[in-house]
């Protein structure tokens, strides 16, 4: 690795972690919160690490945000109106390469179960969704059924050549497995595994040689994230309250935040995954082997409700499809896109990202810490600091991170201004029990930003980087080196181990496709 690269590299780990991430993307703009089965919480991509999988590269993107695993009995079903879908740029120029849609449909088996009720054996329908026990191979008292179809766009999604993903036998339907409503309906977690398993597929991708896998269906909230008291007005001190993150030694920060899962708002959620597994060789282009991917779902431009509702038709949808929601690094919108332009974040293409341009060279998160925390930060300190935002601007930095990657490591061979995950699918992957939560910045290449792994602790290198560690010195080849983007007088605080408490790693995820640990229970609470 030559020194160009090794300081890319070093640009990176410190820096590529600031308005591309701060949290997950639930509830992230106004026009979304009305639309929950569309609204995407989390997007994933990285090289696989199951064992045995280096050739493929596993997306995911999760959907319906925080789901109560008990709230029944209609539970969490994808919209059949919208077309989720999962985008890759193969080559840099902002435009989608290929596109994975998943268009979903829901009905009731056999035209759905009825009872004999009364003495004359009236056969009325069931109001529930199932009416006993289920188990791998036994689905005989479900009483609805949520199925799905995959096709592959090449070129544009609204022009290019688009054809079917089928299965091993060549079937063009998949299955959802049902939400996990309970031990008594399915038995424990891993009964309700064995269930939710049958139903992970290989899929045969057009022009790809080698199959693929894909798996849809309720996975616990992966993410971690102090939800509740960040938003409101950051109720913590958001710095490190002990030496060593988690130790609980209390020799960090007076007063600062201890890792604690019970930090974690999302603790008890579920939600919506589409995982998909593909061959690198099937994505990767004619491009540097560096990907970008993001995931939308779109309606139908118009929505007619229909006055006389039933399960098969409760509208009538038409029109041109439209893009409601978008997602490629997580909390862009919810942190950085100003209020009056979150709907126009979500409807926008990447390729035309340019115009949120001053979100990022003029970041007001630092503005809000600093006017939380000012006053309190020269108290215990005993500092009469005038301000503990970064006072250089334009943010050039975050410019860097934000839009374009950066050479040797997630640049793209084409550079376009655009906001998207970016991924070198020729950096291998590293094993589980050896990743760092800190993803680059933590000396492991194949973690966030270089793609996004579900154990990447993204909010905590977040806050530190957006409030100036890139103007300290860093290690460049081992060597304290300042990267010339800004000076150590430019950020008061920016060697400050700011977090939000709420701890994540490889070890809280499975070490397999698709890799997000079961749904929590629905019942015993």
């Amino acid at each position: 690795m030559n020194r160009k690269t090794v300081i890319a590299t070093a640009l990176l780990a410190a820096l590529a972690t600031t308005t591309t991430a701060f949290a997950s993307s639930h509830r992230e703009a106004p026009n979304v919160t009305r639309l929950p089965t569309i609204d995407s919480t989390d997007f994933y991509i990285f090289n696989s690490y199951e064992s045995g999988r280096s050739d493929y590269v596993t997306i995911i993107a999760n959907y319906i945000p925080l789901q109560d695993s008990y709230g029944g009995p209609n539970y969490f079903a994808m919209d059949p109106a919208a077309v989720y879908a999962l985008h890759i740029d193969a080559n840099g120029d902002a435009m989608e390469d290929f596109t994975f849609e998943f268009r979903f449909n829901n009905k009731l088996p056999n035209g759905g179960i009825k009872l004999p009720v009364g003495p004359n054996g009236v056969m009325v329908s069931v109001p529930l969704k199932h009416v006993g026990p289920i188990s791998a191979g036994n689905n005989g008292a479900l009483n609805y059924s949520e199925t799905y179809s995959m096709s592959l766009v090449t070129g544009s999604q609204r022009t290019g050549a688009r054809s079917a993903i089928t299965g091993a036998n060549g079937q063009t339907e998949f299955v959802k497995p049902y939400a996990y409503v309970g031990e008594k309906t399915f038995g424990n977690t891993a009964e309700y595994s064995a269930y939710a398993d049958q139903y992970i597929y290989d899929v045969s991708i057009p022009n790809c040689n080698a199959m693929g896998r894909v798996f849809v269906g309720q996975r616990k909230d992966p993410f971690t994230v102090n939800l509740g008291e960040t938003f409101d007005l950051v109720n913590y001190v958001p710095v490190e309250g002990d030496s060593t993150p988690g130790a609980g030694d209390g020799n960090g920060f007076p007063g600062g935040i201890t890792q604690s899962t019970a930090n974690d708002d999302l603790n008890d959620k579920n939600v919506n995954t589409i995982a998909l597994e593909v061959p690198k060789s099937c994505i990767t282009g004619s491009g540097n082997g560096v990907i970008g991917a993001w995931t939308t779902a779109s309606l139908p431009q118009a929505r007619i409700l229909n006055p006389n509702a039933t399960l098969e038709k409760p509208e009538v949808n038409g029109g041109a499809l439209v893009q409601v929601s978008r997602l490629g690094s997580p909390l862009v919108n919810e942190l950085v896109i100003g209020i009056d332009d979150k709907d126009r974040f979500s409807s926008a293409h990447p390729s035309a990202d340019g115009q949120f341009a001053t979100y990022v060279t003029n970041p007001t998160l630092p503005i809000i810490l600093d006017l939380l925390f000012k006053d309190a930060v020269n108290a215990t300190l005993g500092t009469s600091f005038d301000t503990i935002a970064p006072t250089h601007y334009p943010r050039t930095d975050l410019v860097a991170a934000f839009l374009t990657g950066f050479a040797g490591v997630n640049q793209q061979s084409i550079v376009t201004a655009s906001e998207m995950l970016r991924l070198n699918t020729m950096i291998p992957a590293t094993p589980a029990e050896q990743q760092s939560n800190f993803g680059v910045a933590g000396n492991d290449l194949a973690g966030f930003p270089n793609g996004r792994r579900p154990g990447d602790d993204v909010v905590d290198i977040a806050l530190r980087v957006v409030m100036g560690a890139l103007c300290h010195d860093i290690p460049v080849a081992g060597t304290p080196t300042n990267l010339g983007l800004c000076q150590p007088e430019d950020a008061n605080v920016g060697t400050a181990p700011f977090t939000d408490g709420a701890p994540i790693d490889a070890s809280f995820m499975n070490t397999s496709f698709p890799y997000l640990i079961a749904p929590l229970a629905g019942s015993p609470q």
